[in-house]
C-alpha cells in the first residue's frame, strides 16, 4: 500500500496520495476579500495542489464546502460554476460552520 505526502507540515500535509486517490487539506482564501474573491483564491489553490499531485479538477470525486454564512451561497456558487468543468462535476455538499477566524467567509 503506497502513501505519498506532498507539502508536509508539522500539523498536516496539503496533499496525501493513497494509491490513485488524492486527498487535499481544507483550503481558505485571503481573509481580506469577500466570498467571491476567497472562493477564487481557494479554487486556484485547489488547481495548484491537484497539479502537484499529477491530477486536475476533471478528476475530483467529491467536494465539501463550508461557508461561515449560508446567505453567501449564491455568491460562492457563481464562482464555483465558472470553475467546475461541466460534464465532470463532482458530488458536492455545502454547509455552514464557524470557521477558524471570522475573516474566513
Amino acid at each position: 500500500m503506497s502513501i505519498r505526502r506532498i507539502d508536509v507540515g508539522p500539523r498536516m500535509s496539503q496533499i496525501v496520495i493513497h494509491g490513485n486517490t488524492v486527498y487535499l487539506a481544507g483550503q481558505v482564501g485571503q481573509p481580506t476579500g469577500n466570498v467571491a474573491s476567497q472562493t477564487r483564491d481557494i479554487l486556484a489553490a485547489v488547481d495548484e495542489l491537484l497539479a502537484k499531485a499529477g491530477s486536475d479538477k476533471t478528476k475530483i470525486l467529491q467536494a465539501i464546502i463550508w461557508l461561515a454564512d449560508m446567505s453567501t451561497f449564491a455568491e460562492m456558487n457563481a464562482e464555483w460554476d465558472k470553475w467546475v468543468p461541466q460534464g465532470n462535476t463532482p458530488a458536492r455538499a455545502t454547509g455552514e460552520a464557524k470557521l477558524a477566524t471570522p475573516d474566513y467567509l
